[in-house]
């Protein structure tokens, strides 16, 4: 059986590695910076943007630590990162990748179920 994805209080069914970029991109323009994605098979998937630049993290299982997309070599911290509770977080850059970067991993995961090889990354765990 193939992974399916469904955004957490957002779809109504799965998304596809098609619609999933339009998805994101229309919460964003609503302000709705977080989002979270769960699994048929019980993974998680967070996107967290302030427009600019995107923390991604993949989580195998509740009270996994995970693994998140990095930029090795970043400099500096970015700020508005406006979770859905209303905390306004900033990260490295390093942590974090270019929002289009962060969409192509989040499409690229939603289709094959793991990360671009070509996409630098830390685990957490």
């Amino acid at each position: 059986m193939n992974e399916t994805w469904v955004i957490d209080g957002g779809s109504p069914g799965p998304v596809s590695s098609a619609t999933v970029v339009e998805a994101l991109r229309a919460r964003a323009d609503d302000s709705r910076f977080e989002t979270w994605l769960t699994s048929s098979s019980g993974r998680s998937l967070a996107l967290v943007t302030n427009t600019e630049r995107a923390m991604v993290m993949l989580l195998e299982d509740e009270g996994d630590p995970g693994e998140h997309a990095v930029t090795p070599g970043a400099e500096g911290s970015s700020n508005g990162f406006v979770l859905s509770n209303g905390q306004d977080d900033e990260y490295p850059d390093a942590d974090t990748v270019p929002v289009d970067e962060a969409l192509r991993i989040v499409a690229h995961i939603v289709s094959t179920g793991s990360w671009p090889t070509d996409a630098p990354r830390v685990v957490d765990r």
